[in-house]
């Protein structure tokens, strides 16, 4: 399974009726949106394709003018990166261990 992030844009005048399409739409899980037409979503898919596919039809929705792609991932990364944690290899990448003021 594949869990993605969405940001779909819309005009602030057609924003209550773009959100009650997403809502009936069943493409999407609706997490945060804001007065200026930016909605957060959710998608779900067996695999990228599936999620392309929904992400191409709430492009395609009227009255939304885009919608990004802001975070993507996969089952077999979360497998990995959990494999990973456990053998502890980048559980903290060397970047993150020290604090601005210590660089």
């Amino acid at each position: 399974m594949n869990i993605s992030s969405v940001v779909v844009k819309t005009a602030p005048e057609h924003f209550d009726r773009v959100m009650e399409t997403l809502k009936a739409s069943g493409l999407c899980e609706i997490h945060f949106m804001d007065e200026t037409g930016k909605i957060v979503v959710t998608l779900e898919g067996r695999d990228t394709d599936e999620e392309i596919r929904k992400m191409r039809q709430i492009m395609d929705l009227p009255d939304v003018l885009c919608a990004d792609l802001a975070y993507s991932y996969s089952e077999s990364e979360i497998e990995l990166n959990l494999c990973q944690l456990e053998r502890g290899k980048g559980a903290v990448p060397d970047a993150l261990k020290s604090f601005p003021e210590d660089l």
